[in-house]
């Protein structure tokens, strides 16, 4: 009996070992999210092909690393960064950034060493996050802002605030005044306009991309295509060298 008793001690102490050895190694795999905050969108590239992308998976504050992606698959994809997140690894606080790929395909948080501001887009990068900040204010014909605009408004307090270019109060003297581009040689920052000619400028928006563009119209400051059936695209202008 005394045996018996003995062999269930040790079992017991043997099972309790386990139990806190797996504990403890699943907790090692738990880190502990300090902080996440949105960033004005900017486009980045890698610094190296070495970093991976991970899925962060668990219920906040704690979170575990899953790879998803490795950036060596990806050698001349431009990354959107919308999220920074600072993680408690190991004691210490650690940067990782939440990137889209351009295309939309690959996704993920990877450390923020990893990547940076793609070169030649500082400029624009400031157009756009002035631009994307108006979203969602209201059309006000002869608004310049802050809180509501027309569309040359919008522009030319977008221009002014991001990379203080003062540009002229129309839709039409804007067109006029600047190098035009064409649509084959468009850049992200140029400035779209409509109308029923070249003399005859109705409308203007700040393109951002993909076909789509920035402006403000009777819906308020909205991201709309260029080539929607209600405009007429006229042409582009550059008002300003951002690459």
């Amino acid at each position: 009996m005394r045996y018996i008793i003995k062999l269930f001690a040790i079992l017991s102490i043997f099972i309790g070992i386990t139990a806190v050895s797996t504990t403890q190694a699943h907790a090692a795999t738990k880190f502990r999210v300090v902080s996440t905050k949105n960033v004005a969108v900017k486009p980045y590239v890698r610094t190296s092909a070495k970093g991976n992308m991970f899925n962060l998976n668990g219920k906040l504050p704690y979170v575990s690393f899953k790879t998803n992606h490795y950036l060596k698959n990806y050698p001349r994809t431009t990354w959107r960064v919308t999220k920074s997140r600072v993680i408690l690894r190991n004691g210490v606080r650690t940067q990782y950034y939440y990137a889209i790929s351009s295309n939309g395909k690959a996704s993920g948080w990877v450390w923020h060493g990893y990547l940076k501001v793609k070169p030649g887009t500082a400029l624009y990068s400031k157009v756009y996050s002035y631009a994307h900040k108006q979203l969602g204010k209201r059309y006000v014909y002869g608004a310049v802002g802050p809180n509501r605009f027309d569309c040359s408004g919008l522009s030319k307090y977008v221009y002014k605030k991001s990379v203080n270019k003062t540009l002229p109060r129309t839709a039409q003297s804007q067109y006029n005044k600047y190098k035009k581009a064409s649509t084959g040689s468009r850049k992200k920052g140029d400035l779209v306009f409509f109308g029923s000619s070249k003399k005859r400028i109705t409308h203007v928006g700040i393109y951002v991309g993909s076909g789509k563009m920035i402006d403000a119209q009777n819906r308020g400051v909205i991201t709309e295509k260029v080539a929607s059936p209600w405009w007429h695209c006229v042409g582009y202008s550059r008002p300003a060298t951002l690459y």
